[in-house]
């Protein structure tokens, strides 16, 4: 087939998936398998196909044991009632202040979403902060606010979904792609923190300090309650903060690949927390369908990305691309993907951006001397602003927990995380993470 034709099926069939996905007509896992595989015989590729697929979803096999893993062991530590001494301490330290409330919230909400998962991290600090704001009469739009700048930064762990996603679309290590953004993700962590301040500052000016005793603050859901009680581990603590933080240094460290590490301290966490079978049955259920709606998609990635690349569309896509890029331009196009990364990952899915542009991107700067990885670590950038998009179903779950609409959190949050997004672009650029220019001249 010629490349013209070749490059019209490979954008027609990222727009068909693009917007399948944002209409709502089929679901992210069902558009990645087969949109693909109707593009693919159209363009004749029929018989080939299927090892074509394979092939793509050996290559992301371990991303998705690894998230499937990751999701798992997380949710057994809040379980166990790892994150609980993190709750109750910083509900004692703010007080009445409103600056320490807000602080508070910010350092809680990046602790919990340690975990990766932005529902687990609502669900866990409004219940802990929610009755506090309520108590002081601090505005709840501060408080989503905060909590969901935490969970854009936060989910550039390799476990909360972009990264992941960026590795698989571009066969990388996921290590490789999150290990040299830890230094922007401290700055981002620091900016979540500096906006709590000021906006801890405009609610202390408006309010003033009114102290409240810690036991009318603490959530009270009786059923909830009793029911997280029977699961928690509180004798263990000091075994599963050990087991976590080995997990994290082994991880930084790359003693073993990740999804080996996640499965033993799965398992590891298990037989100690939950010796009892019929215990450990209901605590992987518990997690279980989180766990197999992401490792789902990311293997439905595996079709997606294989038939891309294995028709030589994502070629065909790539020449258009730099076809359109001025000469000056093409050695900045790792900046230029951060930039783009905001609009992109706001206006369409993650799995729309990662599956489907960021490759053409990667393949685009291979001819300007920018490697694959430094155009993955770029399109992480716009994770600052993403979870603000009206297409992240947890978003909702957000405004509705904090009782704001959507459109005033959008308003109020907006300018702080585009803030987040500079400073993720400025420490990257100055750490090396994303070149300013590339290292070649147009291939």
């Amino acid at each position: 087939m010629s490349a013209p034709i070749l490059t019209l099926l490979a954008y027609a069939m990222i727009i068909v998936f693009m917007a399948l996905i944002m209409t709502k007509r089929l679901s992210v896992l069902t558009a990645l398998i087969i949109v693909p595989i109707l593009t693919g015989l159209l363009a004749g590729f029929g018989g080939a196909l299927g090892p074509m697929m394979l092939d793509g979803v050996r290559a992301i096999a371990p991303t998705g044991i690894m998230l499937a893993f990751a999701i798992i062991y997380f949710g057994l530590m809040i379980d166990v009632g790892l994150f609980e001494p993190v709750v109750r301490l910083v509900v004692r330290l703010v007080g009445g202040d409103p600056v320490r409330t807000v602080i508070g919230t910010a350092v809680l909400a990046l602790t919990v979403s340690l975990d990766g998962d932005g529902s687990t991290t609502y669900l866990i600090v409004t219940a802990a902060m929610l009755p506090l704001y309520k108590r002081l009469g601090l505005s709840r739009l501060v408080l989503a606010s905060v909590i969901m700048q935490a969970g854009c930064i936060m989910n550039i762990l390799p476990w909360g979904g972009p990264t992941a996603r960026a590795a698989a679309a571009l066969k990388l290590d996921v290590r490789d792609l999150f290990v040299p953004m830890i230094p922007a993700m401290l700055a981002g962590a620091a900016w979540v923190i500096f906006v709590a301040w000021r906006l801890g500052l405009s609610e202390r000016a408006r309010l003033g300090v009114h102290p409240v005793p810690e036991d009318e603050v603490l959530p009270a859901d009786a059923g909830s309650r009793a029911e997280a009680e029977a699961a928690r581990r509180p004798k263990l603590f000091w075994f599963n903060l050990a087991l976590t933080f080995l997990l994290m240094g082994s991880l930084v460290a790359g003693l073993l690949p990740l999804p080996i590490l996640f499965m033993t301290a799965c398992a590891v966490a298990l037989a100690v927390n939950y010796p009892n079978l019929a215990e450990q049955r209901d605590r992987v259920a518990a997690h279980a369908g989180n766990a197999l709606a992401v490792a789902g998609v990311i293997f439905a990635a595996g079709v997606f990305t294989g038939i891309l690349s294995g028709t030589k569309m994502i070629d065909a896509m790539a020449h258009s691309v730099v076809n359109l890029v001025p000469p000056a331009l093409g050695p900045h196009l790792a900046v230029i993907t951060a930039v783009l990364s905001v609009p992109f990952t706001f206006f369409i899915s993650n799995d729309a951006f990662y599956y489907g542009v960021v490759p053409i991107l990667a393949e685009a700067g291979s001819h300007y001397g920018i490697s694959v990885v430094e155009i993955g670590r770029a399109a992480l950038v716009g994770q600052a602003v993403h979870l603000l998009s009206p297409l992240v179903p947890s978003t909702y779950l957000l405004v509705g927990l904090c009782g704001v609409e959507l459109g005033d959190h959008q308003k109020f949050t907006l300018k702080w995380t585009l803030g987040a997004a500079g400073v993720l672009l400025v420490i990257t650029l100055l750490t090396g993470v994303v070149p300013l220019t590339g290292g070649g001249m147009p291939r």
